[in-house]
């Protein structure tokens, strides 16, 4: 059996015996007979972040046929705010390859995320999903290689609490129970996710975990293997529908939220790039090492990434989070397995040592298809919940393009000049974070740095014009001033973190 099918978590996968990348629409009507489907969903985001849902009872087999192969009408103004009402019917477009079975459905029903198209059929570019799939074209056109990407979902639970086994504060990280109270539904959240398709590497409880108002807090986070770009960011919004879904079944309460309160840790979005080859070998390794075209393309993170914050942080709250010594970045810079900066290479697979025949005597034989070198990626660590996924991606896409594109010795010397090895944070090294340029400190600075880059965000017809207009219009609508002064007042705060406490 195929190894990407043995093992898999969703139904239908099992069912039919193949990669969802070849599901065709047969087989989705195949499975739909077959089990005793009731119902099918269509499910797409739109301009806020969130999934949307049309519900179709399966009335006969004709009408499944007809909405699998013509799609349905919705209204777009009420989807994307830059669409007028006079002209804004869209077509939804089920993709077979992303169906699974509804884990919280009450009668048996079959999901899909959609495409939206427009009047003449062709793929909508206002569509954030419509731009990732733009920017990951012109990426392996320009540089012949492939973008991988995989997220870092970290959120609170919350819910009353119980004052027994008391987690030490701010000192969460793989915590176990009973100090830790929520890893029971973290791995049914993790369940969950995988039959919708997502491929998740691990879960593990995070350090943030407090007290406030006799509510526990507790920091959790669900992290993914590197995919293709477009179907991990359609797996982290299925996550966060999914966990949303399990919590209100549960009696609890989550939040993507970027901050909650003053000297706690925030909840980010990491997401992890890997650079591959067409034909399926990576590209971010070369000798052992981080190849050559890895640190060009972290080059264009850096010179990009103060305009990535239009995508990845867009809401007040968001800047509550990238302050010092919250292991948030502040400083533009890049360094090998150093948490203070904003692109961080993890420890890899690199040292050639067979660690498993170490942990385990001679007996335990490496397995010949395992590919160690595979498993090094790279992470740009600004982002935070309330980040439309598609969009990010798009604009981290457009900045690995953008150093790959760049004169190579001048994109080694941005690289070499914006490396650290040392915690920028500290008090004795400080004075090397003022050599960096900073992230923005509020949306409407992130919408300026957007504003300056509008050509190479444009370029090769990836993002439209009014898109990022519309970007930068949203960012400016929020108060500054407002902004700054919570950051000084735990009451404001907290009343503005209520007001953004379901981002994303």
């Amino acid at each position: 059996m195929d190894r990407q099918v043995a093992l898999n978590k969703n139904h239908i996968v099992e069912f039919l015996k193949k990669s969802p990348s070849e599901f065709t629409k047969h087989d989705i009507i195949n499975y739909i007979t077959e089990n005793g489907i009731e119902m099918v969903n269509f499910m797409y985001p739109a301009a806020d972040g969130r999934l949307k849902t049309l519900n179709f009872v399966i009335n006969d087999l004709a009408y499944l046929e007809t909405i699998l192969t013509l799609g349905e009408r919705v209204d777009g103004s009420s989807l994307f705010p830059f669409i007028s009402a006079g002209s804004s019917d869209l077509y939804v477009m089920p993709r077979f390859r992303t169906a699974f079975v509804d884990p919280f459905a009450a009668v048996p029903t079959v999901s899909m995320l959609c495409s939206f198209f427009d009047k003449d059929g062709n793929p909508f570019g206002g569509a954030p999903e419509q731009t990732l799939a733009k920017a990951c074209h012109a990426f392996t056109e320009v540089t012949g290689l492939v973008f991988h990407a995989m997220g870092e979902l970290e959120f609170y639970v919350i819910a009353p609490d119980p004052a027994t086994y008391p987690a030490t504060d701010q000192r969460g990280y793989h915590e176990s129970a009973p100090f830790a109270k929520f890893n029971n539904f973290r791995t049914l959240c993790m369940k969950a996710i995988a039959q919708t398709g997502g491929q998740i590497k691990y879960g593990h409880s995070e350090v943030g975990n407090f007290t406030l108002d006799g509510k526990i807090y507790e920091q959790n986070e669900i992290e993914f293997l590197p995919v293709d770009a477009a179907d991990a960011a359609d797996q982290l919004v299925l996550a966060k529908w999914a966990i949303r879904n399990l919590a209100a079944k549960e009696g609890l309460l989550v939040t993507f939220a970027p901050k909650i309160t003053v000297g706690k840790a925030g909840s980010g979005l990491h997401i992890h790039i890997r650079l591959m080859n067409p034909d399926g070998t990576t590209a971010t390794v070369e000798n052992g090492r981080l190849s050559d075209k890895a640190r060009r393309a972290i080059a264009g993170l850096m010179d990009t990434a103060h305009a990535l914050t239009a995508f990845g942080n867009t809401n007040p709250t968001s800047y509550f989070r990238l302050v010092p010594h919250q292991e948030a970045p502040t400083s533009i810079c890049w360094g090998d397995r150093n948490r203070s900066v904003l692109v961080r290479v993890p420890l890899g697979w690199t040292s050639g040592a067979d660690m498993c025949a170490a942990a385990n005597g001679e007996g335990a034989t490496p397995c010949p298809d395992v590919n160690a070198s595979i498993k090094q990626t790279f992470e740009i660590r600004s982002a935070d919940g309330s980040a439309d996924v598609y969009l990010l991606l798009a604009g981290i896409a457009v900045g690995l393009r953008h150093g790959l594109e760049m004169e190579a010795d001048k994109a080694r010397a941005l690289a070499d000049s914006t490396y650290v090895d040392i915690d920028i944070h500290k008090d004795k090294d400080a004075e090397k974070k003022f050599t960096f340029r900073s992230l923005p400190t509020n949306c409407a600075e992130s919408a300026d740095a957007l504003g300056s880059l509008e050509d190479l965000f444009t370029a090769y017809g990836v993002f439209s014009p009014e898109m990022l207009a519309g970007q930068q219009a949203r960012l400016r609508t929020f108060d500054t001033a407002e902004s700054a002064a919570a950051l000084a007042d735990s009451e404001l705060m907290l009343a503005m973190v209520m007001r953004h406490f379901h981002c994303g």
